[in-house]
């Protein structure tokens, strides 16, 4: 009787540590599966600023004079490109999906370029006598724009670098030029340097009231807490004439110094730093990013 006893007491006290040690394997926890599953599309709404630099592309060239006795192509504009830094600033709502982002980021841009030309008079009687004008001149045009990107994410960590394509169209706000001549003449007697304060004109009918073109760029996005931290560069690539051909010579302040404006197309790197926020959240036990 005894030993029945110990033995059913040993038993009993086996089972009872072992059902205090014992843990049942983890049950999947439905809440986390309805957190992936949110964290797969989320709306992004925030602000980014940055600089940018203009390249001009000249596609067929004009100039108000035109000479006899030497290669016009010596009047030719030499434009001085990425040398002037722009600015923007772009409100950003963004749509993602498993990785994969479209974005429409309307945009105040202010870009800048520059270029030179330069013409000589020579005395055909006396090789003494002769006039040499510089002209440089800068453009500062405003556009707004409105580009469609797709984004592509390559990782899903907290830093997350990702790659973009899209086009844009802008529309022409306001532009002003800016004209300095200086330049030497030995035709009036003796060497006399000329020098004059730069003439800024109004040129926004000397351009076209939109045009296009395609992006590509990267960028790198960092998830701090519940906010986004965006830095991208991209490059801007235009696809149609800026210029106003019909308005080419309609300025006679420009004409009366030689500038008749080139067809053209512009080009741009754009580099942007800013933050985004989510526009769906989770509790506040739960990042509406990473875990």
């Amino acid at each position: 009787m005894k030993h029945s006893l110990f033995i059913a007491f040993t038993l009993l006290a086996f089972i009872s540590s072992f059902g205090q040690s014992y843990k049942k394997p983890p049950k999947i926890n439905s809440r986390t599966k309805e957190q992936d599953k949110f964290l797969e599309k989320q709306w992004w709404l925030g602000f980014k600023g940055g600089l940018n630099l203009t390249q001009a592309t000249p596609e067929k060239r004009y100039a108000v004079f035109s000479p006899t006795n030497y290669d016009p192509g010596l009047n030719d504009k030499v434009y001085q490109n990425f040398d002037k830094t722009g600015s923007q600033a772009t409100i950003e709502a963004t749509f993602y999906y498993k990785g994969f982002s479209f974005s429409f980021q309307p945009t105040y841009r202010h870009v800048r370029f520059a270029y030179a030309n330069s013409f000589e008079w020579h005395n055909p009687e006396n090789a003494n006598e002769n006039l040499t004008l510089d002209y440089q001149q800068e453009q500062k045009i405003d556009y707004a724009d409105l580009p469609i990107l797709v984004k592509y994410e390559v990782t899903k960590t907290r830093l997350r670098p990702y790659v973009q394509l899209g086009a844009f169209y802008s529309l022409l706000i306001n532009a002003t030029k800016s004209v300095k001549i200086t330049g030497t003449d030995h035709a009036s007697g003796g060497t006399n340097p000329i020098t004059n304060d730069p003439v800024i004109i109004g040129a926004r009918d000397l351009f076209h009231n939109n045009y296009w073109g395609l992006v590509g760029g990267i960028g790198v996005n960092y998830n701090l807490g519940n906010i986004r931290l965006v830095l991208d560069a991209s490059y801007r690539m235009g696809m149609s004439n800026i210029t106003n051909t019909k308005n080419r010579f309609g300025n006679d302040r420009l004409s009366g110094i030689g500038d008749a404006q080139d067809d053209m197309k512009l080009n741009n790197i754009v580099v942007s730093a800013g933050a985004l926020f989510p526009m769906r959240f989770l509790s506040n036990s739960f990042k509406t990013l990473d875990r």
